[in-house]
C-alpha cells in the first residue's frame, strides 16, 4: 500500500485544507504515516504570509526529499501559489500545486509516476470565482472541527500578501456549510469553528443571503452546541450580526476582530478600512447585546513610520477597551506588499520593545478578564490530557484556558468546571460534573 506524508505550515485554513487533501488521498486506498518517516509521497503544505513562511517552507520542502530522494514530493499552499516558479527550482521537487485544483493532485502524481517531468500545476488565482468545495468529514484532533465557509480577500491592506496567495473573496455555497456542519455533529463534535481566510466576509459575493443568515441556519443543526467564528473584521459586525449573535444559544461569547493598529494613522497607512471611533462604537454595542463578551485581537506593532506617539495611541486604546488577550507581531516586511517598499522601516529594537510592552498589557488584561469568573462555574470542553501534570485542558466558550484533574475519557465532552484560581496562560478548576445533553451551555 501507498504512503503519504504530510507537513503543514502556518494557519488554521491550511491545517483544515490538509485534512481535505488527506481525505483525497484515503479515497485512493493511500495509508498516511510520520512525516519523519520514509514515505512514497510527501504533501508540504506551505505558507508565505511573511518571508519568514517561504524560508521555513523551502526547510521542509528540502527535509522530505532528503527522507526519500524516490519519493513523489508534492508542494501546496500560499508559497506554491506566489511563487512556483522558486519552488520548481528547489531539487527533488515534482508536482506544485497552489491554493486551488487540490483535487488534481492525485491525477497529477500518478501522470508524474509514467512520465518523469514534473508538473507545474498553479493557475492564476487571480481568475478564479467559485468556492473549491474541500470535504472534512471528521479531524486527526478530536475536541474542536473547523469549518471552512470562504476563501480569498479583496481588501488589499498595504502590508499582506494574502490575496495574491488565495485570490478574491469568494463564499461557500449554504448548503454545503450546512451538510459538513451536520457530519461534524455526527461525527461527535460539539463545537465548530468557523474559518476562512476572511471569514467575516462569507456572503459578500452573493445576491440574497449574509454571514446571519448563515449563523441562524447553523443555529438549527441539531446536537451541535457551541459555534465560534474564528475572525470577523469591525466593518462585518453589523447590527444585524450583533442581533443573531445576541440571541444565539449556540454562538459563544468571544469574538477574535482583528485590530492591527489603535492609531488612526497608522490605520491610514495599511488601508485598514475602518477608524478607532468605528471600531470603538461597535465593540460597545456588542458588549452591550452580549455581557461578558471576551474579544481577542491581533496587533501589527513597528509598521512603517509608526512614531512613539502612534504607538501609544495603540496602547491606550487597548487598555480603555480591555481585550481578553492580544496576538502581537513585529511588523515584518513581505516582498511584494506595499509595506515592504515603505522607506521609514522601524529599528528593530524599537519594535521588539514595543512587542515587549504590549505582551505584558495584554498578559494583565487577559488576568483582570479572567478574575471575573473566580468561583464561577463554567462548561469547558476538555481537548487533551497533559503529559507532565497529567491535567485535562481546554476552552470556555470565552475562550479562557482551563486545566482540571480529570479522567481521560472526558476529553471531547462538555464538562462543568468551577474556576477555583483565575489565571493567565491557564485557570484552575475542579471538575464537578459532565453536563446534560439537553441543558443549555452556559456562555460566561
Amino acid at each position: 500500500m501507498a504512503t503519504v506524508a504530510f507537513h503543514t505550515l502556518g494557519c488554521k485554513v491550511n491545517h483544515y485544507e490538509t485534512e481535505a487533501i488527506w481525505q483525497l488521498f484515503k479515497k485512493e486506498g493511500y495509508e498516511k504515516t510520520d512525516f519523519e518517516k520514509s514515505a512514497d509521497v510527501y504533501v508540504i503544505n506551505t505558507c508565505t504570509v511573511t518571508n519568514t513562511g517561504d524560508k521555513k517552507s523551502r526547510q521542509v520542502i528540502r527535509r522530505a526529499v532528503r527522507k526519500n530522494p524516490d519519493a513523489v514530493i508534492c508542494v501546496t499552499g500560499c508559497y506554491a501559489q506566489t511563487s512556483p516558479a522558486e519552488i520548481m527550482d528547489i531539487p527533488g521537487v515534482d508536482i506544485v500545486v497552489g491554493t486551488q485544483d487540490r483535487a488534481k493532485m492525485i491525477g497529477y502524481i500518478e501522470e508524474f509516476q509514467k512520465e518523469r517531468q514534473p508538473i507545474n500545476g498553479v493557475g492564476n488565482i487571480m481568475k478564479t470565482r467559485v468556492y473549491e468545495e474541500l470535504d472534512v468529514p471528521a479531524f486527526t484532533d478530536r475536541t474542536r472541527a473547523s469549518l471552512k465557509i470562504q476563501e480569498g480577500c479583496n481588501n488589499f491592506c498595504t502590508f499582506c500578501i494574502i490575496p495574491w496567495a488565495r485570490g478574491l473573496l469568494r463564499s461557500r455555497k449554504p448548503e454545503d456549510v450546512l451538510a459538513q456542519a451536520k457530519q461534524l455533529v455526527s461525527a461527535g463534535y460539539k463545537e465548530i469553528v468557523l474559518t476562512g481566510i476572511h471569514t467575516g466576509g462569507y456572503g459578500e459575493d452573493m445576491k440574497d443571503y449574509s454571514l446571519p443568515d448563515l449563523l441562524l441556519d447553523l443555529e438549527k443543526v441539531e446536537g451541535l452546541k457551541r459555534l465560534r467564528i474564528s475572525s470577523i473584521e469591525a466593518s462585518q459586525i453589523t447590527d444585524e450580526v450583533i442581533d443573531v449573535i445576541g440571541r444565539s444559544k449556540k454562538i459563544v461569547n468571544h469574538l477574535h476582530i482583528p485590530l492591527q493598529s489603535g492609531s488612526n494613522t497608522v490605520l491610514k497607512r495599511m488601508r485598514r478600512k475602518y477608524t478607532t471611533e468605528f471600531y470603538a462604537q461597535r465593540l460597545e454595542k456588542l458588549k452591550k447585546a452580549l455581557p461578558g463578551l471576551a474579544v481577542t485581537s491581533d496587533v501589527i506593532v513597528g509598521f512603517p513610520g509608526e512614531t512613539e506617539e502612534e504607538f501609544l495611541e495603540t496602547y491606550k486604546f487597548i487598555a480603555e477597551h480591555k481585550f481578553s488577550e492580544l496576538h502581537v507581531f513585529p511588523y515584518s516586511k513581505r516582498t511584494g506588499t506595499p509595506a515592504a517598499r515603505m522607506t521609514d522601516q522601524v529599528e528593530d529594537e524599537v519594535k521588539h520593545n514595543r512587542v515587549r510592552r504590549l505582551i505584558e498589557l495584554s498578559d494583565q488584561l487577559a488576568k483582570e478578564y479572567a478574575s471575573r469568573y473566580e468561583g464561577v462555574t463554567l462548561d469547558v470542553i476538555p481537548e487533551e490530557k497533559g503529559s507532565e501534570n497529567g491535567l485535562l485542558s481546554g476552552y470556555t466558550s470565552n475562550y479562557m484556558r482551563v486545566q482540571f484533574p480529570g479522567t481521560e475519557d472526558l476529553i471531547g465532552k462538555i464538562v462543568k468546571v468551577n474556576i477555583n484560581k483565575a489565571g493567565y496562560p491557564y485557570n484552575e478548576g475542579r471538575f464537578e460534573r459532565i453536563a446534560d445533553e439537553n441543558e443549555d451551555v452556559i456562555m460566561a
